[in-house]
């Protein structure tokens, strides 16, 4: 009966474990190493603008180098009425170019998501710009505006205009010609964001509308940019800071001249560093941009609802 007793007798159950900790940190243990070069790479430089800009900095004096303080940003404010020009021009240059990017990026995604004959090579041939760096972007439109065997040659064999006219030159021209340069390269890239958040608009929505007597203009206001809006937000922001930061396009292009007119704050900046090896005032200029960048996009993600719902 003792035998049976414990044959009969159940088995304890088996201890649990304690889950271990290392599986859920596994993931971040993988990245770290990543996440550390990255944040060497970024803050590093970061610390060192900031750091700089509160110094008198120039390689070329250095009897003159120290801690000024803030007399590098009181300088750029109440002194150098060159940052405020450029800093203007930077505002109109990036509002054009993204305004424009924006609405030819968004015509061209309308086109090329439709179905028809040879879109593959039409989605091509237009995203194949934004494939192209910035300096051959900039040695291309250099030889397609050259006086001498450019576009204006072309136009004075017609009448339009005259021999040796160079759209770069040329105070009232410049800006319009650099304008349609940096277009050529820019509105594929809005046209890539919005294709592909097109791609995922449900046709049914479309058939619906269709039924209810909408046409294609209401259809296009009431379904398709609601769906676009977070994408437009997006593309306009980091194109936006793009722009304000272009400076191979305007230096291959323009230089900045002719007269200045053409050029942008980190075009400064560069000049003021790289040539007049004032690197002090320079980072003082960063760290300027850099504010002015960060309090305009936090600004533009709250007023336009990033990611929020429409009420």
């Amino acid at each position: 009966m003792a035998q049976a007793a414990a044959v009969a007798k159940p088995p304890a159950p088996p201890r649990r474990r304690r889950a271990s900790a290392t599986p859920r940190r596994l993931p971040y243990l993988l990245i770290a190493p990543a996440a550390l070069l990255m944040l060497g790479f970024i803050a590093y430089p970061v610390i060192s603008v900031f750091y700089y800009s509160l110094q008198e900095y120039n390689p070329t004096k250095p009897w003159r180098n120290g801690f000024t303080g803030f007399d590098n940003f009181v300088h750029a404010f109440t002194e150098d009425p060159l940052f405020w020009d450029t800093l203007v021009f930077s505002a109109k240059w990036v509002v054009v170019e993204v305004g424009l990017q924006l609405l030819f990026g968004l015509a061209l995604a309308l086109i090329v998501n439709q179905t028809f004959a040879g879109r593959a090579l039409g989605r091509a041939l237009v995203f194949s710009p934004w494939a192209v760096s910035g300096v051959l972007t900039s040695a291309i439109w250099v030889l397609l505006y050259n006086s001498q065997t450019g576009i204006t040659r072309y136009l004075a064999d017609v009448g339009v205009g005259s021999y040796g006219t160079s759209w770069l030159s040329d105070t009232s021209t410049v800006f319009p010609a650099a304008i349609v340069a940096d277009l050529w390269r820019g509105v594929p890239f809005f046209a890539i964001l919005i294709l592909a958040d097109l791609q995922s608009v449900s046709k049914d929505l479309y058939e619906a509308a269709e039924v209810d007597g909408a046409g294609r203009i209401k259809q296009f206001w009431y379904i398709t940019l609601p769906h676009l809006k977070d994408a437009i937000v997006l593309s306009t922001l980091l194109r936006a800071v793009w722009e304000f930061n272009n400076v191979d396009l305007l230096y291959t292009l323009t230089g900045g001249g002719p007269a200045g007119v053409t050029t942008t704050l980190p075009l400064y900046i560069a000049n003021t560093s790289v040539d007049a090896h004032n690197f002090g005032y320079a980072s003082a200029l960063t760290t300027v941009a850099f504010v002015i960048l960060l309090f305009c996009s936090i600004v533009y993600l709250r007023l336009s609802k990033f990611g929020g719902q429409d009420k």
